[in-house]
């Protein structure tokens, strides 16, 4: 096999490597939530302090979120930027940017490589009858079928990503 060929093949692999980590690392968070029982104003409270430290700091958060891909749900990740939180008779929606850095298709790409994306998330809480009735946080895209089950992690923040975000 060539050189080129080969580092080519290489690279796939690592790809597929990346995919089966952050589909481990999305499974797992979601059910800690869940088993948390994380209602939608707890979730809600995060996300303002995440648009608050935002607004001062230029903080972004670590974000892990399924993509449809022609009817398979992928993880990908990026870094969120939280603009605004509103909430309005009962309904709480996030205005955010994201910056991707991984997603199957592209491998690993590092931001600023990938257009910024503006995104509007909304927070909810839904019933998870295989558990008892329980109900779980929920934090899904509503700009269109591509986005869902959005999962930002409060403790991987980075402030040097602002320049990105214009």
């Amino acid at each position: 096999m060539a050189s080129p060929e080969l580092i080519k093949e290489y690279r796939r692999f690592r790809a597929f490597q990346k995919q089966a980590q952050l589909d481990t690392e999305h499974r797992g968070a979601q059910a800690k939530i869940d088993e948390a029982r994380v209602s939608a104003a707890r979730m809600t409270e995060a996300y303002r302090s995440m648009a608050e430290k935002g607004a001062e700091q230029g903080a972004c958060y670590r974000t892990l979120y399924l993509r449809d891909h022609d009817g398979v749900a992928l993880t990908c990740e990026g870094w969120m930027f939280v603009r605004r939180v509103l909430a309005e008779g009962g309904a709480t929606c996030v205005r955010a940017s994201l910056l991707e850095t991984f997603r199957l298709e592209n491998g690993q790409c590092a931001p600023g490589d990938t257009p910024v994306e503006k995104i509007t998330l909304e927070i909810y809480d839904q019933l998870l009858v295989d558990k008892g009735m329980a109900t779980a946080v929920r934090i899904d895209g509503v700009d269109g079928d591509r986005h869902s089950q959005f999962l930002t992690f409060n403790d991987q923040v980075r402030g040097d990503l602002r320049r990105f975000l214009k």
